[in-house]
């Protein structure tokens, strides 16, 4: 069973310290087939002081937004119609492909587009997980579809699964699918 120690700067918080066993639990798990139980993640801190690369002490830096953690504020600021901050958490070539092939890079046209589809929606998200990779960090988050159609009846548990690229703390795609026409 894999025992994997890592040297950390001393000044990270609890939080990152635990996603970031974590994280490296699941890779281990992945490439040994080894149980949760079995990796055994060491952290050693080690004083800035006692720290040194190119010649200079360190410190520790800011860890990024976990990709999910941008994925469900931007899904937030979507649901509550807040389109300047939604917009703010995309990239500048970010690109949404909705059911149907149905493209776009901004959040107003998304808006404009789905005015037919329905008067409003909510997700309730029921998943989430982050996949890692060379550029980023793949999000994705699954769970049901709630809401009015244009003509004011309802709709609920409607499948959804929605894929995001994060780059650079930023949302560089997303991939949609769910289960809408099929239900109207």
């Amino acid at each position: 069973m894999p025992v994997i120690n890592i040297t950390l700067i001393h000044g990270y918080d609890e939080e990152f310290r635990r996603r970031f066993s974590e994280r490296v639990t699941n890779t281990a798990r992945m490439l040994t087939g080894a149980p949760a139980d079995g990796v055994t993640i060491v952290i050693n801190e080690v004083d800035r002081r006692s720290y040194m690369r190119g010649r200079l002490n360190r410190t520790p830096g800011t860890p990024p937004i976990p990709p999910a953690e941008i994925a469900l504020s931007f899904l937030a600021a979507m649901e509550e119609r807040d389109l300047e901050s939604a917009q703010s958490f995309l990239a500048e070539d970010f690109t949404m492909t909705f059911p149907g092939g149905a493209r776009f890079s901004s959040v107003e046209e998304l808006i404009d587009w789905s005015k037919d589809r329905y008067r409003s929606i909510k997700k309730t998200i029921e998943d989430v997980h982050e996949v890692p990779e060379e550029e980023g960090a793949i999000a994705y988050c699954s769970g049901t579809l709630a809401g009015e159609w244009p003509d004011g009846s309802p709709f609920s548990g409607i499948r959804f699964v929605d894929r995001f690229a994060v780059r650079d703390g930023k949302l560089a795609d997303q991939q949609v699918w769910n289960d809408l026409a099929e239900a109207r």
